[in-house]
Order: C-alpha cells, then sequence, then structure tokens
C-alpha cells in the first residue's frame, strides 16, 4: 500500500533622493502587467475549506497548474483563526480593497494530485483533519464484476466549474485519509475498490460519511459474451447520457463507517442499498445534498425517484438510520426540486432548499424548516422576491444564513424562524457561505470579484465588516495593471431599467478623443446573474486587459433583480432579453469614447444562442460574434439534448405539441434567420457536450460556410460544455482574441487579408 507522506518544507544603496524615485518610477512601470491568457492558469485556486469543531482553525484546500504539464496539483493549508488577528488588520487586498488580515497560515501537505474533499473529525484523542487522496489498494479489495470511476462530485460554484479533480493513476482510486494537524503522517481509512467522494464527518466525531459508486445492472457487453469486441450500446430510456458522460448501470450511494477510538474505520454500510438513483444527484449536487444529524444517528439525504427523471425535477428529501435500514420521506407532495438538508445545532429542525413549481429548475429557491417531532413543514423565506442559496444554521438554532443574487452581486443575509430577514453583507462581491465560525461572531465566505478570483473571507456578523483573510494570488495582483468596473442603467424597449456592468481597460481615460472596441457580453443561463464572478475563460478582467470594453447586460431572465425580471425568458427565448441587449447596446456606442463600427457579440450557452439569434437579428451593428456551445436550432436540440424539463418548461413542450408551440419554435429559432448572416462568426463547442450537443455548432459552421460568411470552427474532442484542460484553456483564449482582434482593432483585418493572400 502506497501512501504519502506529510511535507515537512516549511544592492547598493540608492544616495540620491531623485535617483530614488527615477528607480522606483522604472520597477513601477516595468512590473505592471496585463492579465493574459496564459497568465490565467498562474493564478491558484482555491477549493474547499473545513473550520475545525472548535473554531481554531481553518483547513483549505488550494490548486496550482503546471501549463507544461497539462496539470493541476492540490495543497492543504491550515490557518489559525483569530479574532485580534481579523481586528488588527492593517493591509488591503489587492483588487478587493477589503482589510486583510496577516493569519497564520502552514502547508500541511504539499502538490498532491487527485487531492479533494476535506472535513474534520472531533475525534476522541483530538481533532483531525480528513481528505481524499489517491492510493493503492490491495488487489483483494477489488471485485471482478465491479467497473466504473469514483464519484468525485463536489459542490458547483456557477463559475468555478474547472476546479473538476484530475484522475489520479490507473493503479490509484481515492480513499480518505486521517492526519493529525498537530503532527505525524496521514493513515488512509478506506479501502474501497472504486475509490470515494463527497467526504462528511459525523459532529459526534465517530462515523464518516461518503460516496462511492454502486454497479446495480449489466452493460451491453456483458449481455451479449459472445460478442466480445462489439462495441455498442443498448438504450431503453431517455437520460442515457448526461451534461459530459454516457449513462451506466452504476449509481452513487452514499455510504457510512464507524472510526473507533484507535482510528480504525469499520465496514462501509450502504444506506441506499438496491436503490437505483444517485445522491448528490448528477450532474452538479455535492456533498451538501446530505447531512449528518447532531447525534450521529441519522443522515438526511437527496434523492430522485421519478420514472422519468429526463422530464421531471420531482427530488425529495429522506431520512435514514446511520447504520442503515428503511429510508423516510419527508417531502411527500412536493413536485419541484427539494435538496441540501441541514440539521439544526440543537437537533429540533432539519432546513432545506425547495423549489414549488415542478419542472422549473430556476424556480425561487425557498428555504423550509421541517419540525422533526411534529413532521411539520413550513417556509420561513415566504414573500421574500428573491432565491436563497447555502442555507446554514447560526449557533443558537434560531436563524439561518444564506446567499441570493441582488443587482449584479451576490450577498449574505439571516433570516429568524419568524421570518425576519437582515442583509449582512455589502460591496461589489460575490459572497458564498462556507460555515459559521464557532465561538466567533462571524461567517466564513468565499470572496470574489470580476478583477479577482475567490480569496476567503472573515464576514462579521454583527458589524458587518468584511475581512480578507487568505492571500494566495497577492504576489501576481500586486503587479497587474486594474481594469475599472462600473455599472450603468440603460432604458429597455418598455420602458423598465437594465442594469449593466461595465469594465473598462486600465488606461481607459473618457477625456481623451480615443475611441474604444467594445465586447458585448450575452449571458448564458437563461436564468443566471452575471454577477461578481470571475471565470477562467469568460473572464471580464481579462478582456479589458486586452483592450476592450466590456458590456454585461443583466437582461431580462436573470436573478436578482425580482422574480417577474427572472421568469419572463420562459417562453420568450427571442423576445424581449434580446431587445434588453439591443437598447444597452445601442446606448453604450452613443458613448463617444466607443467605436461604433467596432462592436463585437460573445456569450456561451444561452448566450451562444443568444449569438445565433443575433446573427440574423441585430442588423449591422456588430463587426464580430463569438458563439461558445449555443443553441443553434431549437427542433434539432430538443431531439438531441438530455434535460427534457428544461426545454418542456421554457420552450412550452416539444415543438409537435400543439401549433402554438411549434410557431414559438419557428419564430425564435436562430436557423431560421440564416439567410441574414454577414457578420464574420467564430464557433466554439465540444464533443463531449451532451446539454447542447456538438451538432448545433455544426449546424451553424454549415450555414455560415455555404453563405459565404467568414467564420471559424474551434473544436475540442475531449471537452464538454466547458473548457477545463489547461492547454485547452489557453488555446481557447488564444483563439478567442485572435478572431476578435482581426476584426475589432484597426490594422488587424488588413494584416490578416495580407496573411490570407
Amino acid at each position: 500500500m502506497k501512501l504519502h507522506r506529510q511535507n515537512t518544507r516549511v544592492t547598493s544603496s540608492i544616495r540620491s533622493t531623485a535617483t530614488f524615485a527615477m528607480v522606483l518610477l522604472t520597477a513601477c512601470v516595468a512590473s505592471a502587467e496585463r492579465l493574459t491568457p496564459e497568465r490565467l492558469w498562474d493564478l491558484q485556486r482555491i477549493g474547499e475549506s473545513a473550520v475545525s469543531p472548535d473554531g481554531s482553525q481553518l483547513a483549505f484546500l488550494v490548486t496550482s497548474y503546471d501549463l507544461e504539464q497539462n496539470e493541476g496539483r492540490t495543497s492543504v493549508h491550515l490557518m489559525s483563526l483569530d479574532d485580534q488577528a481579523v481586528g488588527k488588520a492593517d493591509q488591503v487586498a489587492t483588487a478587493f480593497d477589503t482589510p486583510l488580515a496577516n493569519m497564520k497560515t502552514r502547508v500541511l501537505i504539499a502538490d498532491v494530485k487527485g487531492l479533494s474533499n476535506l472535513a474534520w473529525l472531533d475525534h476522541t484523542t483530538g481533532p483531525r483533519l480528513l481528505y481524499i487522496a489517491p492510493a493503492e489498494i490491495d488487489d483483494a479489495d477489488q471485485s471482478d464484476d465491479e467497473t466504473g470511476d469514483a464519484d468525485e462530485t463536489t459542490q458547483n460554484d456557477p463559475e468555478d466549474e474547472e476546479d473538476d479533480d484530475e484522475e489520479s493513476s490507473a493503479d490509484e482510486t481515492p480513499q480518505v485519509f486521517m492526519l493529525d494537524p498537530a503532527g505525524g503522517d496521514p493513515v488512509q481509512l478506506t479501502h474501497v475498490a472504486k475509490g470515494v467522494g463527497n467526504l462528511k464527518a459525523a459532529p459526534t466525531g465517530d462515523r464518516i460519511a461518503f460516496t462511492t459508486e454502486v454497479k446495480l445492472g449489466t452493460t451491453t457487453k456483458e449481455q451479449y459474451p459472445d460478442l466480445p469486441k462489439a462495441d455498442a450500446r443498448v438504450i431503453d430510456a431517455l437520460m442515457y447520457r448526461h451534461w459530459d458522460h454516457w449513462t451506466e448501470p452504476t449509481y452513487s450511494h452514499v455510504h457510512v463507517c464507524g472510526i473507533d477510538e484507535q482510528g480504525v474505520a469499520s465496514e462501509p454500510v450502504d444506506l441506499m442499498a438496491s436503490l437505483r438513483a444517485n445522491c448528490p444527484m448528477p450532474p452538479f449536487g455535492g456533498k451538501d445534498e446530505f447531512a449528518f444529524s447532531p447525534d450521529g444517528q441519522e443522515i438526511a439525504l437527496t434523492l430522485k425517484l421519478v420514472n422519468n427523471p429526463a422530464e421531471s425535477t420531482d427530488s425529495n428529501v429522506y431520512i435514514v438510520p446511520t447504520d442503515g435500514g428503511r429510508l423516510t420521506n419527508i417531502t411527500p407532495g412536493m413536485p419541484g426540486y427539494d435538496r441540501s438538508p441541514v440539521y439544526s445545532p440543537d437537533g429540533r429542525y432539519l432546513a432545506f432548499h425547495s423549489m414549488r413549481r415542478a419542472g422549473f429548475e430556476s424556480d425561487r429557491n425557498r428555504i423550509m424548516i421541517y419540525n422533526r417531532s411534529s413532521g411539520d413543514i413550513r417556509e420561513v423565506t415566504v414573500g421574500l422576491d428573491q432565491t436563497a442559496h447555502s442555507a446554514t444554521w447560526a449557533s443558537d438554532s434560531r436563524s439561518l444564513f444564506f446567499y441570493s443574487e441582488m443587482r449584479g452581486t451576490d450577498q449574505v443575509f439571516r433570516i429568524d424562524l419568524e421570518g425576519q430577514l437582515q442583509q449582512i453583507s455589502s460591496g461589489r462581491f460575490n459572497h458564498a457561505i462556507v460555515d459559521t465560525l464557532p465561538g466567533h461572531d462571524a461567517v466564513l465566505v468565499r470572496q470574489q470579484s470580476m478583477l479577482r478570483p475567490v480569496e476567503l473571507a472573515w464576514l462579521n456578523t454583527e458589524s458587518a465588516k468584511l475581512t480578507t483573510i487568505t492571500d494566495v494570488n497577492g504576489s501576481i495582483f500586486k503587479d497587474l495593471d486594474l481594469p475599472t468596473v462600473e455599472q450603468r442603467f440603460f432604458k429597455a424597449s418598455d420602458g423598465k431599467m437594465i442594469h449593466n456592468w461595465v469594465v473598462l481597460p486600465p488606461d481607459y481615460d473618457p477625456d481623451t478623443d480615443r475611441q474604444w472596441p467594445m465586447l458585448t457580453y450575452c449571458q448564458g443561463g437563461p436564468q443566471g446573474q452575471i454577477g461578481q464572478w470571475f471565470s477562467y475563460r469568460w473572464n471580464f478582467h481579462m478582456m479589458a486587459s486586452q483592450g476592450y470594453v466590456v458590456l454585461a447586460v443583466n437582461r431580462r431572465g436573470l436573478p436578482g433583480f425580482g422574480r417577474e425580471w427572472n421568469d419572463s425568458i420562459s417562453g420568450d427565448w427571442g423576445g424581449q432579453a434580446m431587445q434588453d441587449i439591443l437598447a444597452s447596446t445601442d446606448a453604450m456606442m452613443a458613448d463617444p469614447t466607443i467605436d461604433p463600427k467596432r462592436v463585437a457579440a460573445i456569450g456561451a450557452s444561452f448566450g451562444g444562442y443568444t449569438v445565433y439569434w443575433l446573427m440574423g437579428n441585430a442588423d449591422d451593428r456588430f463587426c464580430s460574434m463569438v458563439s461558445h456551445c449555443g443553441v443553434f436550432n431549437l427542433e434539432s436540440m430538443y431531439g438531441s439534448t438530455e434535460e427534457l424539463f428544461f426545454v418542456n418548461w421554457d420552450l412550452g413542450g416539444p415543438y409537435w405539441k400543439s401549433g402554438e408551440v411549434a410557431e414559438a419554435y419557428k419564430k425564435f429559432s436562430p436557423h431560421q434567420y440564416v439567410d441574414r448572416w454577414k457578420t464574420p462568426l467564430l464557433i466554439i463547442h465540444g464533443q463531449r457536450d451532451y446539454r447542447v450537443p456538438v451538432t448545433q455548432a455544426m449546424e451553424a459552421f454549415t450555414a455560415a460556410q455555404v453563405q459565404g460568411v467568414p467564420s471559424r470552427f474551434l473544436y475540442f474532442p475531449d471537452e464538454g460544455h466547458w473548457v477545463l484542460g489547461p492547454q485547452n484553456g489557453v488555446l481557447w483564449g488564444t483563439v478567442f482574441f485572435d478572431w476578435l482582434d482581426r476584426y475589432c482593432k484597426p490594422g488587424k483585418q488588413d494584416a490578416a487579408d495580407a496573411d490570407a493572400n
């Protein structure tokens, strides 16, 4: 058995004041640099974080990428949490402009490929840190009839999907390790043949839970053993593929094992034995979809047990004893998504998120409270015209914290059991709750903005003061020329006001005669706010640093501006939302600093659909277009996508449902307007995108080429809806800017034409 070991690493003078000033100025100019596709991958990425049971320590993961090796490696950092250090913060976090505390941090484990997940075990021998890392397991532990990869799904941030774990070598699988943070070597706790994921520890310190794949069916090859070289799939039902993978006869099941006083793990117990269901729910569910009760005797988990998974969002919350037994559905008759259960510290209640409307994946996310004694369920967010995420109990069990979209940001709120609401955070940030901090009047949050990726921050729940407590990318950001972010409001065609983020290049000066090229960014979703996120592809900081003004339109259909604004996109894809984008674009083009002849439209997913739509419906506003994984033909997309509940809700059902629905498909499908296409078009798509199949890109590229429209197709055979590989990411950025520069920057077009000749 191979284990990794704990990491143990731990001029001439200037005489003249004038000379010193000149040298300093020269050094500053020389050190200033811009964010590029390559530099983007030099940024370290903070992953999962875990607060120790007593609130004195914080463990968090940091991943660094090696472009040459095309891989990432992850380290475990340990920080001492100290109110006084936070209170004495005397530095400023670059690009955030928030107080930065100098917290004591050390690296426990360094540069492990495939390291993931963190949890604290409040063991009888003292607090122990748990994590998942690749390990060899004995041949005796392998089962010949078991196939499939380990479930390593983690909680997903809508703009952080590239943090997926790297695969380990073929003879290793991810296993749970336990480490004494005070010293010593890690101890491997599990030896599960298919590996484990989604690690959690019971508050009692004597149990852990995790997921692993369980095989409950046969493959086509197993059904026809006399044809060993046949390569095919026999498919009898929908959801035969999902987002980026083909569905196999395996299911992610929650398992529990005990940890004795010597730190030895017992044989895992499958809490979902023989059940053809997944927890967490694919594709984006994480370990927030199951939770231990405070006494460790029960687990609440999320399951979707329906006959038509491709057409239904009906999931429910179940409870089950941790030593196995009958699962009890506590949310019967609730037809939408019910998920993310979390017990109150006193054990009286179970909170969970719930959507009221069946089939609507972007419905308002409510916080529901289940009384464990009476079985009653009630909503505490009644009347709240916004959605709630990551409900987290306060230590006194009398209120909960959550975060929510709010006018182009994500803010933290507290709500008590009577429904009294209080906003805790503020500022131009996206905040996501990690956990409360025991013994402190604070919550730990992930802090990010359009200018800077995630750092961890301490949010005081009494004073509402935000203090940044990590600075993993500080050394890079201190040398970067930073863009400027503004918000502007423009009038829509129906008279309502549209919120826009405008990102200006570092050297933008409104008082000069210089005119700038502009990118109109079209958001995906279609229900997904343009907040203060830092993307590793659609990066507004990087776009502005390359000399573009970026206009990001919070059009109709995006959350954070009330439910009416959010819901209005459904059934109206090519309607008011498109008019909002055009209205904001026209308003910005009237700005004398914008060159109206050098404006491009860009977007992905529904944003890619938007680009295809604008190709035929925006007249001659744009000089260039970029569509990534966009929907081109609504009819063919309906017949080849997988989550039909999405298109059933947003498009009214299949195109043959009625004459009215068929007419809407015809009215809103971009392929109906290709005879108007003239604008140069870059198309980007991945083969493994099953949400928006790659044939959508192929159809669009064919339409452009046949009509002689300047066009290019960037095709990734091993990527899905997102581009996750480091070198693929750099290639994406390189081709993206090469294309835009050709049509949006003076002299580039002439040079490109000369090269072509």
